[in-house]
Formats: structure tokens, C-alpha cells, sequence
């Protein structure tokens, strides 16, 4: 379990958030995004300074403005919604360069974008800077439940064996005349995911039968864990954004 498994996100770097343990990282990043949802839609230059906050985080990240905003676009359908409520709320109407918008609806699609926006830059930020080995030490040393991250360690462990698994199955059938393109081969394609979960999940069981006749008891063993757990030090590092973005939060609440 110890094998490393990088993701796609993962931004290989020596710079000081990547060295962060990530249990600081994570409750960070969770902080910052509960202050973001608390302060009112009204707040304008509120959300100006957390993107200023995010944006002092990435140069620190070394995380470049072009692979965040090209990796954000994966929120391109909550934009959508965003740019269509104006036209289709309710209440008072108001014009805006000659088109008759709903203000409910303005209001309802800048909070969307707005605290979507920045939800989705802090996880990129997070996942850019910590492996997915890392966020799951991260989850169990700040105590999350324990079939949670059972769950994730597995599924990272095993998920490129279950993409070779079906990779080989599919090259099987199309070897054998198979062309899932085709509407009417639909059945075969879908007898071709029931065989792969049974695998799935026979290869599973032989996998916790063996770890339990080596000692497993439910949770990892400290070494795979590794060391360098966050100390005082960090903890007050990592917080500085979170605690930046409360005040904001708490500003907004006082002032709007």
C-alpha cells in the first residue's frame, strides 16, 4: 500500500504549501470554502478578497493562472445555469443592455458563479499540491470515519488493475468481431461490465481474505501512514487563509 499513485492534478513541486502535512491542508481548504458559502451574495468586494487570498496561495503553489482556469471549466455547467437564471426568475424585473432580467435571478447566478468559482480553484489548489496517498493519511489523521477511507485506499490501490482488467476484456471482444459502437451490441457491452464487476468483486475478497490472515484488523498500520504529522507550527500556517477569509466573512455579515 505504500506504492505511490499520482493524479492527473498533482503538480510535483518543492514549494511551502506542498510541503504542508495534509490534514492542514484539507481543513483549510474546508474552512475557506465554508467562510466563502457564509458570506452574503450582496458582499461584492468580499469575494474580490478571497480570490485575492487564492491568488496569494497559488503563487506560493507555484500553480500557474493558465492550468487553473483551464482545469475550473469542469464547472461549465453550473456557469450555464448561472448565465440562465436571470432569464427565468421571477420578482422584480430590471433592463441591462435592453434585456429584461430577473434582479432575484442576477443575484441567485452571481452567487452560484462566484462561490463556485472559488470552491473549485481551492480544491484544484489542494489536489495540485498533495498527492491522493497524502489526502487520504490526511482524512485518517483528522479522524474520518474509517470505512471512508478504507474505501478511497483500496480504490486507489486497485483502480489501475480494474482499468487493465477492462481494457483487456474490451480488446477480447473486439477482437472477436465485438464493436460496441453499434446500438445492437449494446447487450454484449453490458454483459461485458456484469463479468467485470464479478471480478471485481471476487478479486476483492481473496485480497481482504489474504490481509486478514496477515493481521489486518481494519485500519492501516501506522507505517503506511508515514511520518510528519502537522505540528503547531503548521497548523498556524495553514490557518492563515482560513482565518483571512473568516474576518472577511464576518466583515460581510456585519456590513451587508
Amino acid at each position: 500500500m505504500g506504492a505511490g499513485h499520482a493524479h492527473v492534478l498533482y503538480r510535483e513541486s518543492t514549494s511551502p504549501v506542498h510541503r504542508l502535512p495534509p490534514e492542514a491542508k484539507i481543513a483549510a481548504m474546508v474552512s475557506f470554502t465554508i467562510a466563502v458559502v457564509a458570506t452574503p451574495r450582496e458582499a461584492y468586494w468580499a469575494f474580490g478578497g478571497y480570490a485575492l487570498l487564492v491568488a496569494v496561495v497559488a503563487a506560493l503553489a507555484r500553480v500557474g493562472p493558465r492550468w487553473l482556469l483551464g482545469r475550473a471549466l469542469i464547472e461549465l455547467p453550473f456557469v450555464l445555469f448561472a448565465f440562465a437564471l436571470p432569464f427565468f426568475g421571477t420578482g422584480e424585473r430590471v433592463e441591462v443592455a435592453g434585456l429584461n432580467l430577473s434582479v432575484d435571478g442576477l443575484l441567485g447566478g452571481w452567487n452560484i458563479l462566484a462561490k463556485g468559482t472559488l470552491g473549485v480553484l481551492a480544491s484544484l489548489l489542494l489536489a495540485a499540491t498533495t498527492t491522493t496517498r497524502d489526502l487520504i493519511v490526511g482524512l485518517d489523521r483528522l479522524h474520518c470515519p474509517q470505512i471512508f477511507t478504507q474505501i478511497a485506499t483500496f480504490m486507489l490501490r486497485y483502480l489501475d488493475v480494474l482499468v487493465g482488467e477492462a481494457r483487456r476484456m474490451r480488446v477480447a471482444r473486439v477482437s472477436r468481431g465485438d464493436d460496441p459502437r453499434f446500438l445492437w451490441q449494446l447487450r454484449g457491452f453490458a454483459a461485458g461490465i456484469g463479468a467485470l464487476f464479478l471480478r471485481a468483486f471476487e478479486r476483492g475478497e481473496r485480497v481482504y481474505l489474504a490481509m486478514v490472515s496477515r493481521g489486518y484488523s481494519g485500519r492501516m498500520p501506522a507505517v503506511w501512514q508515514g511520518a510528519g504529522a502537522a505540528t503547531a507550527g503548521q497548523w498556524a500556517a495553514a490557518a492563515t487563509v482560513p482565518l483571512t477569509a473568516a474576518a472577511i466573512a464576518a466583515a460581510a455579515v456585519v456590513l451587508t
